[in-house]
């Protein structure tokens, strides 16, 4: 399925649970991951629909359900550029290791190999195109979410969930158990949902779940929950 969100955003969903996005840019689309194995062609659909080519994929993270068609999808995009943080891209290669200063906890979830490579990688503060990159480890170790500059529309990859209900990652919704049980390290998860919540976004848009407009009140809610939760 795919839908228009607002001006710039076009959500694509794989059996109703994962989702990937098309960013409308002046040059074109960023591609805001890719989804699990066999997600390329809807993306490739998605753009033809939009009649635009995609410039660029950007990831949020290397989990399986949001990097597994970077490779079926860069083949096709021979001149699309593709950026990741730096820890992803070590990810994607299989060093595992975590970095100086982060939790030592056991990763969780599945992480893709790929073979292919970033032209740049992306930290904390960059800007692409319209996207601000923002580090939110804790779900996993090298997650980004990026802010749009142009709507405050947030893509958090999963700092947040919608399916099954709005949750902090980790924090568990029995309806959708998923990204808690893939959750790296709870108390990284809920500074990261904090400092989430206090952009304001207009817009959430996460990996799992419909996009929520007018967020921040929820947000700041399930916040407060996850603390309660986390303790």
């Amino acid at each position: 399925m795919t839908t228009k969100h607002g001006s710039y955003c076009t959500k694509i969903t794989r059996f109703g649970l994962m989702n990937s996005y098309l960013v409308d840019e002046a040059d074109g689309l960023t591609a805001v991951d890719t989804g699990m194995s066999g997600s390329a062609p809807a993306i490739l659909a998605a753009a033809a629909a939009l009649g635009k080519p995609i410039r660029r994929v950007l990831l949020t993270h290397a989990h399986t359900d949001h990097a597994g068609s970077l490779d079926d999808l860069m083949a096709q995009l021979p001149d699309a550029e593709f950026l990741c943080s730096p820890q992803t891209a070590r990810f994607l290669i299989g060093d595992m290791g975590l970095e100086k200063g982060q939790p030592q906890s056991k990763l969780r979830g599945g992480f893709v190999r790929c073979t292919s490579k970033p032209a740049l990688t992306v930290v904390d503060g960059d800007q692409i195109g319209s996207l601000r990159a923002i580090a939110a480890p804790g779900h996993a170790p090298d997650q980004l979410a990026f802010l749009d500059s142009r709507d405050r529309t947030l893509y958090a990859g999963d700092a947040f969930q919608t399916q099954g209900g709005l949750a902090v990652s980790g924090d568990m919704r029995l309806l959708f158990p998923l990204p808690a049980w893939a959750t790296w390290h709870k108390p990284t998860a809920l500074e990261t949902a904090r400092n989430l919540t206090a952009l304001k976004p207009s817009r959430l848009v996460v990996g799992h779940g419909p996009v929520l407009d007018h967020p921040h009140k929820a947000m700041v809610e399930v916040v407060e929950r996850a603390a309660r939760n986390f303790q």
